[in-house]
């Protein structure tokens, strides 16, 4: 069967093979005698006859630039079919479909707020130091200790001074005695009226130096002139110290404050007594409710934004002075917006833009919409995280690329792939 099979083969391409070269030959018979033919009107042109009238050298040039320009007219014309195929082929292929993630875009509840950044200061706080240089006689707190008010924390060697206030004492106790007696003497005639001026005057600046002294040795005693908690102590005793330099630090740290600055066109919506919700990047999870205890009166000339103080209570006393704070203040009720990843919207100088898929009303072959892009201008608000707010130029419902819109453009085939989509968090976290 094998055998008879290739002789049938063989005696069908050998078939082929003869009616193929008749039929050339035919062809080649005919265009022959298509050729003979055109010679012979061409021989009987006038042209023809003044060219072979022509001397034989200038005959050949003319046939030669003839055949020259036949030639380049030849190029000419294939180059000029080759590009105008080129681009039916084109414009017949369309635009390449493009593989994007899209979405519906929908509406979300916003808290209308103001935020802004500043920084966290202590209620009270003070960098602590003596008037006086001297000797540290003893240490009595520890680092990080609470102290109360007038608790004394540092006192520097005062036992001269002591017994210098002593002296003082015992001349004063006598210009007293010694006043006394002169008001006695006084009373009948002993003594004059200047005497017992003076004595008196004597008695007085006495009383008077005692007091300074007083006064003198209460320097030498660092008493903490608020409550709060105190910082690292690095004094030791017998460490000599002297006037105004900074031996510790004392801070208030219940209640305490958070300074930020807003811009000025936002001064109508600040007022005291509003809540402020105050977020550090210290306690990520926790966030702090406060409000507004003061609002500067006047706008700094160079940023044109104003100050505003806010008051938290810190009963854990978590927030230190210092710290870096993230600060909202609610403004009204809550609003509906529509709301789409901020990397669905692509900004130009000329607008900001979105892409839309439509629908071009076929069929694919597995019986789905063909999907297309259509650029579109919208109006975007407010931000919250990874979303920004739509306020003008697509509606509810509208499926919006979100992600691959760089090589789109009007018109591009789309395929949809919603494996990734970008981030769409209204408070996003590090990721670890």
């Amino acid at each position: 069967m094998k055998l008879l099979e290739k002789i049938k083969t063989k005696l069908l391409v050998l078939i082929v093979a003869v009616w193929s070269w008749l039929n050339l030959k035919a062809m080649g018979d005919r265009a022959h005698a298509l050729w003979t033919r055109m010679g012979q009107k061409w021989r009987n042109t006038k042209l023809h006859q003044k060219l072979m009238a022509m001397e034989p050298l200038p005959r050949r040039m003319i046939i030669m630039l003839c055949g020259v320009l036949l030639l380049l007219g030849l190029i000419f014309a294939f180059n000029q079919s080759k590009t105008i195929m080129i681009k039916y082929f084109i414009s017949g292929m369309g635009l390449p479909p493009a593989t994007v993630s899209t979405m519906e875009i929908g509406t979300s509840e916003w808290q209308p707020k103001l935020s802004s950044v500043g920084n966290v200061r202590a209620f009270r706080g003070v960098e602590l130091s003596t008037e006086l240089a001297g000797l540290v006689a003893a240490v009595l707190i520890k680092s990080g200790q609470d102290v109360k008010e007038g608790e004394l924390l540092i006192k520097l060697n005062d036992t001269s001074d002591i017994a210098q206030l002593n002296s003082l004492k015992a001349m004063a106790d006598l210009a007293k005695v010694i006043n006394e007696r002169d008001r006695q003497q006084l009373a009948i005639q002993a003594i004059s009226k200047n005497v017992f001026d003076t004595s008196a005057a004597d008695a007085k600046s006495k009383q008077a130096q005692v007091e300074q002294q007083i006064a003198l040795v209460a320097k030498k005693n660092l008493k903490a002139p608020f409550s709060g908690r105190i910082g690292i102590v690095s004094i030791n005793p017998g460490q000599y110290v002297n006037s105004g330099d900074k031996l510790l630090t004392l801070q208030t740290l219940d209640p305490i404050f958070v300074d930020f600055n807003l811009p000025q066109n936002n001064a109508e919506q600040i007022k005291v007594g509003q809540e402020v919700e105050v977020t550090t990047d210290a306690f990520k999870d926790a966030s702090f409710i406060g409000k507004i205890t003061a609002v500067s009166p006047k706008v700094d000339t160079n940023t044109r934004n104003i100050q505003v103080e806010a008051r938290l209570a810190n009963p854990d006393k978590k927030i230190l002075p210092g710290m870096f704070a993230n600060v909202n203040i609610k403004l009204g009720d809550q609003v509906k917006l529509l709301t789409l990843p901020q990397t669905s919207v692509t900004y130009n100088p000329y607008g900001s833009t979105v892409f839309l898929a439509k629908s071009t009303g076929k069929k694919d072959k597995q019986g789905k919409d063909i999907l297309e892009a259509q650029q579109v201008f919208v109006t975007t608000g407010a931000t919250r995280g990874d979303q920004v707010a739509i306020l003008k130029g697509v509606e509810e419902g509208a499926t919006v690329v979100t992600s691959g819109q760089l090589k789109l453009k009007n018109g591009t085939p789309l395929i949809i792939n919603n494996k990734v989509q970008p981030a769409n968090s209204p408070n996003p976290k590090p990721q670890e």
